[in-house]
This record gives structure tokens, C-alpha cells and sequence, in this order.
């Protein structure tokens, strides 16, 4: 309805119309009496507001006080709602990421139990004479034929107990004394044609097998090992039978007939037969006891064996002594969290957790506390490097163990703590980056049949020994049911999160402090400015 502001007596309504309304808007018509009362209100505020110039400086002081305390409580009221309602969502917040931890841990835990995992027994004690002569002998170079390598150019302290290479060069190295990546072949040699695993963690006695494709292994009557019913009695595990036979490979330490030591000596230990372990071993026992001070050891470390029947199986013992104390490491975020602290993981890493144990079933091969099932499969790594045996350039992995072709290309699930550190990864070291490793594990057969070394690799000798043509046979016996499927990018950053929660903290100030000042030979320590 249109409204105008008519003023008009009521002489001028004729029956309840105004004049002129059968041809303008329908209109509201305001009375003289309406109008007058109307004005009125308007001069009743304007006088109120005239007469308030009238106050006085302190009723109006007064005034503004009474006014701004009326204020100031409602904005207080006001502020303090705002307050209540933002503490609300805080707290709510609050509790609901608590819950989601809660329910992260109650689930892993569940998870945890269901598969029997619980922190890692490190083995008995170790004797600390023992543990002394095994230092010695690790990083002493008077083991190997030429005296040029020790068990610690492959598995350095530097280097995360590996040597940082895909695969190993061992002895006859034109650069003597380095380490990892400054390694140089020599003239005539072949690399070694596996990786040269970590040795964290080795004295627990959950251990039943050593090396790749498994050739230790304790039977809980004896030991199964290369040297069959030769092996000396006496040795206590499976790390000290693994410690007799790196001396007797002549391409890892014992070198080839016609080498001469770096001190320009012949080299005495190549010309004895391969299959003669004995000698061999007998032959670096006689070096070791011409020097006084491994007679002294020696004899601290076992102190009810006569000087003449010390064998090579009392330095083994000693070297695994060593292995077991130096490198046993049990204080990882992840050893944290299964000793019972939930703050130990981070969100991110539970994550991976969750899926390392659920989902992906990483856990159905890295299994148990020590995070290996110490079984063998073959999940598709290419093959690199000069191969072994008849095979060659083929390794046939666990089937050259047991004959059985169903074994062919399966090499041994690795155990996981420490392995941010232990790169390149597999048997081969097909794999320099954990993150692609774990791609691997999640595309295996995509990953096989598109393997490009110049994305994986950084050792150009074994860059040089891929044939994509020889990949066929390992794609054929893929054991593809082993293997996660259906991983998304976030799922594998999660997994390598949860991956990196393995390392002990101060590693690497830690593992330096395992290597000695120098050894009884008086020969350099590799990797040490002697």
C-alpha cells in the first residue's frame, strides 16, 4: 500500500474516501489529531536532548560512568560466552585427538599380541675377554690372504655396518685401506656377487640361519654349513659359524693363487685347495700367534684352552662376541613403543605401523620381534652382478641350497631394524633408496619389468652387469601373493616413517666408538688415518 503524508480536516472525507481516490493509489490519510500527536513526540525528544546541554559537568560525568559500567558488563557477558564457546571447541578438539591416539595404540596393540611381537631378547652376556680379542680380529686386515681387507671394509661402522656398495669388491683392491664408493676393483677380480648385509642385533638367540640363501642354519642338533661334518665342535651359534667361512672365499679375503700381501709377501693362504678348510683355517691361526699381542688375548679369552689347541673356531667365537655386544642396539622409538611407551611413535608412524602389520602384511614375512621370518621368496628383485655357479649370471638364491627349482631366485626376508641407515637394499643391492624399495614391495612385477639401474643405482661396475633379457625366469616364479597390493603414495610415506622409527638414536656417534686405535698385527685400520 502506497502511504502519503495527506494532511486534511475531515470535511474533506466522503464516506470514507479521499478526494480524488477512484483514480489515484489506494491511501493512508492521517487525521490533524495524528499529525499533532506525532509532532509532539518529536518535540518531546528533541527537548530531552536540549535539555541534556543543559547538565552539569559531573551529571554528566555521572551519566557516562553508569553508561560505560552497563557496557562494559555486557561486553564482559559477551566476551566471556565467546570464551566459553572457544574453550568448548578446544576441549573438545582436545579429547577427540586424544581418542584417535587411544584408539591408534589399542589397535596396534591388538594387532601387536595377535602376531606375537614384544621387544627383542638380545642374547646371553657376553665375555668381556672375549668380546676384546673379537674387536682385534674384526678390524684386523692379517685374516685375509693379501692382508688388505678385514671383516670391516664390508661391514664398517662408518657405514652402517654394510660398505654403502650394491655389491661388495673385496680383496686385490687397487685402493687398499678405503671404504664403500672409494673402493676400486682390481685388475682381474670379480665383485662379490651379494650384498654385504648390516649385522645389527645378531646375538639374540632367535637367530637359526645366516647368510642370504640360508647355507648356516641350526638344526637344534648341529649346524648346517658349507663345511658339512668339517666344521670344528665347539661354536655356539650360528653368528660364530658364519664368522669361519668369509676367510676362506677367495674373492671376499683369502685372494687368488700367485697374489702377493700388500708387504710384498706371497701369499700363502691362496695356494691351499678350496675345498681344504682346515688348512685354510689352521694357516690364519699360525699368522695370528706369531704376534704377542693375540697370544695375550688369546689367552685372557680362553683361558682353559692350551696355546696348541687354539683353532680359528676361538677367533670365530671372539669375532661373534664382538658382533653381538658392539652391535646390539635396543633403544629405537619402535623398541620404546613395545616396552609400553605409547609416546615413543609420533601419529604418522603409528600410521605406518598400522599398516606395516595390518593392511600391506609386511608383518607376514618381517615377522616377529626380530622382524624377519628367516625365510626365503622371491619378490621379484632383478638380477644384478655376476651371478653364482653354473647359473651364472643367474643367482639362484635358496635352489642353490636345496636343489629344488620351486627355491630358484628366493633369497632370505632381511630383518628391518637400523635400515635407514643399510642401504642399497636386497640381496643384490638392486635398490639405493628405502622409499623405492618399499614401491617395490607394493608394484614388484611393474617394478621387475620396468627396472632402470640408472634410477637405483649409484655403482657403475654393477650398472654395467644388468641384462633386462635374463629378468624373464625371476618374473615367472614371482610370489605375488606375498606381496602388499593397492598402496597409495601416503600409505607408503607412512610406511617409511614407521620404517625410520627402527633407528637407534646417536647411531652413528655409537657405532664409531666400536672401532679400536689399532690392532695386534700393527696393520691400518680401513677407513682410519693411522
Amino acid at each position: 500500500m502506497t502511504t502519503f503524508g495527506v494532511c486534511c480536516d475531515s470535511e474533506f472525507l466522503d464516506n470514507g474516501k479521499a478526494f480524488g481516490a477512484d483514480i489515484y493509489p489506494t491511501v493512508k490519510i492521517e487525521t490533524r489529531a495524528q499529525m499533532i500527536s506525532k509532532k509532539l513526540a518529536v518535540r518531546s525528544d528533541f527537548d530531552k536532548r536540549w535539555n541534556r546541554r543543559s547538565e552539569t559537568s559531573e551529571q554528566y560525568a555521572l551519566r557516562m560512568k553508569l553508561r560505560g559500567k552497563f557496557l562494559g558488563s555486557v561486553g564482559m557477558m559477551f566476551l566471556l560466552m565467546v570464551g566459553m564457546t572457544a574453550s568448548t571447541s578446544l576441549a573438545e578438539k582436545n579429547s577427540n585427538k586424544r581418542k584417535s591416539k587411544q584408539n591408534q595404540d589399542r589397535v596396534l596393540r591388538k594387532l601387536l599380541s595377535q602376531q606375537s611381537v614384544g621387544p627383542l631378547d638380545p642374547g646371553p652376556p657376553q665375555v668381556p675377554a672375549q668380546v676384546q680379542l673379537g674387536q682385534a680380529l674384526f678390524f684386523d686386515g692379517e685374516l685375509s690372504g693379501n692382508r688388505d681387507i678385514a671383516c670391516a671394509t664390508c661391514h664398517h661402522p662408518f657405514l652402517g655396518t654394510g660398505d654403502e656398495l650394491s655389491l661388495p669388491i673385496g680383496t686385490g683392491a687397487i685402493t687398499p685401506g678405503t671404504l664403500g664408493h672409494d673402493r676400486v676393483i682390481g685388475l682381474g677380480r670379480e665383485i662379490i656377487p651379494r650384498n654385504a648385509p648390516e649385522i645389527f642385533n645378531r646375538g639374540s638367540l632367535e637367530w637359526f640361519t645366516q647368510f642370504w640363501d640360508g647355507r648356516i642354519e641350526d638344526m637344534g642338533v648341529g649346524f648346517i654349513s658349507p663345511a658339512g661334518a668339517a666344521l670344528p665342535p665347539g661354536l655356539p651359534n650360528v653368528l660364530a659359524v658364519q664368522a669361519m667361512f668369509p676367510v676362506t672365499s677367495r674373492a671376499e679375503m683369502r685372494g687368488a693363487v700367485g697374489d702377493a700381501d700388500i708387504l710384498g709377501n706371497p701369499n700363502e693362504l691362496a695356494l691351499l685347495e678350496d675345498g681344504d678348510l682346515q688348512g685354510i683355517w689352521d694357516g690364519i691361526m699360525v699368522r695370528l700367534l706369531l704376534f704377542p699381542g693375540y697370544q695375550a688375548l688369546f689367552e685372557a679369552a680362553f683361558p682353559n684352552v692350551d696355546s696348541g689347541d687354539l683353532g680359528f673356531e676361538h677367533a670365530a667365537i671372539a669375532i661373534a662376541a664382538f658382533e653381538a655386544e658392539a652391535y646390539t642396539f635396543l633403544d629405537s622409538p619402535w623398541d620404546k613403543y613395545l616396552e609400553g611407551d605409547n609416546r615413543a611413535l609420533s601419529k604418522s608412524e603409528k600410521r605406518g605401523a598400522l599398516l606395516f602389520y595390518g593392511k600391506a602384511q609386511c608383518s607376514s614375512c618381517h615377522s616377529g620381534s626380530l622382524m624377519t621370518d628367516q625365510q626365503y621368496y622371491n619378490i621379484g628383485v632383478p638380477q644384478l652382478g655376476p651371478g653364482k655357479g653354473a647359473e651364472a649370471p643367474l643367482d639362484f638364491g635358496r635352489g642353490r641350497e636345496t636343489g629344488n627349482v620351486a627355491d630358484a631366485f628366493r633369497f632370505r626376508t632381511p630383518p628391518l631394524r637400523n635400515c635407514e641407515v643399510t642401504g642399497p637394499y636386497m640381496h643384490d643391492g638392486a635398490f639405493s633408496d628405502l622409499r623405492k624399495v618399499v614401491r617395490h614391495h607394493a608394484t614388484s612385477l611393474k617394478s621387475l619389468v620396468s627396472y632402470d639401474p640408472d634410477k637405483h643405482l649409484d655403482q657403475s661396475i654393477v650398472h654395467a652387469t644388468f641384462d633386462p633379457t635374463i629378468q624373464t625366469e625371476v618374473e615367472l616364479t614371482i610370489e605375488l601373493d606375498r606381496l602388499p597390493t593397492g598402496l597409495t603414495k601416503s600409505e607408503i610415506r607412512s610406511l617409511v616413517k614407521f620404517l625410520e622409527s627402527l633407528t637407534a638414536p646417536n647411531l652413528k656417534e655409537r657405532l664409531n666408538v666400536t672401532i679400536p686405535d689399532s690392532v695386534p698385527s700393527g696393520l691400518p685400520i680401513d677407513g682410519v688415518e693411522n
